[in-house]
Order: structure tokens, then sequence, then C-alpha cells
């Protein structure tokens, strides 16, 4: 029998998808639900950086979060520049 992904939002992330326009919001939440039922859905492009992982919403925008075995804790969500952020760690 398959774990049950947990998923959980910080308030910055909360905050990150709320300036996000609905095309983008509704992205995210089908990507979400790849996450929650395969997190190696090929679409998910999932990858670590440095302290955090990622995963591709679309081609401009990514996902940040922490994973502890079946629990992904949802850190962040933007464009590129997110991704700079992080990466500058």
């Amino acid at each position: 029998m398959a774990r049950q992904i947990v998923i959980e939002y910080t308030e910055t992330f909360h905050q990150t998808y709320r300036d996000l326009t609905e095309e983008i919001q509704k992205k995210v939440k089908k990507q979400l639900r790849f996450l929650s039922h395969n997190p190696s859905h090929r679409s998910l492009h999932i990858h670590k950086l440095n302290d955090e992982w990622e995963f591709y919403v679309d081609i401009h925008y990514r996902c940040f979060f922490h994973q502890k075995g079946n629990v992904y804790t949802l850190l962040a969500v933007g464009k590129h520049r997110l991704v700079d952020r992080y990466r500058e760690r």
C-alpha cells in the first residue's frame, strides 16, 4: 500500500499564492493534485535546490517546499526571482 502524502502550507506560501493570477493559481492546484497522488509525476520536475526542493508549476513558475518522509511543507510559489532567492542561500 502506498503511503499517503501530507501537504502542509506555510503562511508565506499562502501570501505568495494569493499574489498569483487566477490562471497560475489553477496551474498550482493542478500540480498539487499530482504531488498529493504521485510526487514522481513527470510534469512536476521535482529537484533539490540547497536545503529546499522545488517543483515546476509551468515554465516560469516554481513552488518551493521542504520534504520529510511523506510530509511536504510548501514554502512559497512564484517566478524565477524566487528561484534566485533560494539559490543565494
